[in-house]
């Protein structure tokens, strides 16, 4: 009788487990919007070091909703204009040297931006893994006074992705803290992880990022935030072709 007592009182701590993880979709949902708020602002540098050669990026950054956004590089003078801009699936880069600005197709999304080991996705923050994937919640485990939910995003076959899946690693608090690309051979492609997690605006955030190509792991391209601002008013020119090639930009206290 107590055997049996013990046995329903675990599958009652089990099942109640179980129904207190977030939906996987959910968390990835969260997870983009807590880096990227109702608005943001962002200043950043990038960091690509290679095995002969090491160079860095200034950047700044605007997002308004899930499918809008600006980067933008302000240093050095030699890059300093260069940009992307996304509105919904659409992304198109300017860079004054041909003083053009260019669509690039979805085949291209996930090329190389500015020579770094960021795509093109990557650095725009593209929302479209919520939709385009299917998500489960494979485990979750305590680390460092936080739960940490690894989730698995697998694409639709509609889908036009290049990865044949994803794992990220979320914590309660919707910081991510690793971000996993697999090939369609099942092959780990490369790693996006959390070195350093601050406080902006009075929410945390990952400052520090490293993305890692496994074939190349002494090469790596890293992403500092400097400052950030969250839910701040931003202008709808921002977000336009005009903006793009000769910057207006909104100042923000």
């Amino acid at each position: 009788m107590n055997r049996w007592v013990l046995w329903m009182f675990s599958l009652g701590v089990s099942l109640q487990a179980l129904a207190d993880d977030p939906s996987a979709r959910d968390l990835v949902r969260s997870a983009l919007d807590h880096w990227r708020g109702v608005s943001s602002y962002a200043e950043m540098t990038m960091t690509i070091e290679r095995s002969d050669w090491t160079r860095t990026l200034g950047m700044r950054a605007w997002t308004r909703g899930d499918k809008l956004s600006l980067v933008r590089v302000i240093d050095p003078p030699r890059d300093a204009g260069n940009g992307t801009l996304l509105r919904g699936h659409e992304m198109w880069t300017f860079s004054p040297k041909v003083n053009r600005i260019i669509k690039i197709p979805s085949a291209m999304m996930n090329q190389s931006w500015m020579g770094s080991d960021l795509s093109n996705k990557d650095i725009a923050r593209s929302s479209d893994i919520v939709d385009q994937y299917r998500h489960r919640l494979l485990s979750r485990e305590a680390v460092d006074g936080h739960q940490l939910y690894w989730v698995e995003s697998i694409p639709l076959e509609s889908a036009a992705v290049v990865w044949g899946r994803e794992r990220l690693a979320i914590r309660d608090d919707y910081v991510l803290m690793e971000h996993q690309f697999w090939d369609q051979d099942d092959e780990l492609v490369k790693t996006l992880t959390t070195l350093k997690v601050e406080t902006f605006d009075g929410r945390e955030v990952a400052s520090l990022q490293r993305m890692v190509n496994t074939e190349s792991p002494d090469e790596w391209t890293e992403i500092r935030v400097l400052r950030a601002r969250y839910d701040v008013p931003l202008e709808a020119y921002l977000f336009t072709h005009s903006n793009l090639r000769n910057p207006r930009e909104q100042p923000l206290p």
